[in-house]
């Protein structure tokens, strides 16, 4: 289906709006250790936002969530990252049944200005970048069955809540992918946004960081997949310095366990690189 104009004017004004928004944040001299950026309001989004009804689950999918849980929770524990768990505490996730989005927002909020938002499924990519540059996370409300506990080809909640918002309650994380959201509704070049996007794939999905004498995880494909996890700490997958120049030439590969993926030492290494990755991909380019 093609773009239509609404979509086209609607993209546009967002962009524009970012690009003044980060003009002016700029001009303040400020950073992530400083303040919050301010948010955009949701225009490509609007469409796509809903009420997650809690009340239609399941006692087969509340046990289904428990299940998954119990499935990842044991390697977790050793293998995820301090601020992976130090989130899964802020925001109060339930061993035992499927998280309700409103009330993880309403902790996660105070902490770090994200909130979690129920979504219709599938966004494009103007709507995405829309609501991670307003710290809005979309998420999807369906849960996978358990024919498919370890994988599913569509992110569901439990990929979406306990694999990617822990890490919204850090503040430096969280100022990571919003900036990334808010650059990326910048670009109009495919090959540009393609490079930007494995970025994202080798942090905020396949992420790994040097804690503790230890690779652990913290990128949510990693996070919420066994298979992955064991790949890791298991040597099967070969674990790279994180290198930004590397990074962006490395290509995705999203229907298998993945070859390689790439370390940090800090939050503070993928904040600055997504800067260092704004002035070489796009200079003073603005769609």
């Amino acid at each position: 289906m093609g773009t239509t104009c609404r979509e086209i004017r609607a993209k546009r004004s967002f962009s524009a709006t970012c690009a003044r928004w980060l003009e002016d944040w700029f001009g303040t001299g400020k950073s992530h250790k400083e303040d919050a950026m301010p948010e955009p309001p949701l225009v490509a989004a609007k469409p796509f936002l809903m009420e997650q009804d809690y009340a239609a689950y399941t006692a087969e999918q509340h046990a289904v969530w428990a299940e998954l849980v119990r499935l990842r929770w044991a390697q977790i524990e050793q293998w995820a990252c301090r601020e992976y768990l130090d989130g899964y505490s802020i925001i109060g996730l339930k061993e035992d049944r499927c998280p309700h989005l409103r009330e993880i927002a309403d902790r996660l909020e105070p902490r770090s200005g994200w909130r979690t938002q129920a979504v219709t499924g599938f966004m494009p990519h103007e709507a995405f970048f829309e609501m991670l540059a307003a710290r809005r996370f979309p998420t999807t409300t369906w849960l996978r069955d358990r024919t498919s506990l370890d994988y599913t080809p569509e992110p569901d909640m439990f990929h979406d809540v306990f694999g990617h918002v822990p890490m919204h309650a850090h503040q430096v994380f969280g100022d990571f992918v919003q900036y990334y959201a808010a650059v990326c509704a910048r670009v109009d070049d495919h090959d540009i946004l393609e490079r930007l996007g494995r970025l994202y794939w080798f942090t905020v999905e396949f992420g790994l960081i040097r804690q503790d004498g230890k690779v652990k995880f913290y990128g949510s494909g990693v996070v919420s997949s066994h298979s992955e996890g064991n790949s890791v700490i298991e040597g099967k997958c070969r674990v790279r310095n994180f290198d930004l120049e590397e990074v962006l030439n490395t290509p995705v590969k999203v229907d298998e366990l993945q070859k390689v993926l790439f370390a940090i030492e800090s939050f503070d290494q993928i904040y600055d690189a997504m800067h260092r990755a704004e002035r070489k991909l796009l200079g003073n380019k603005v769609a």
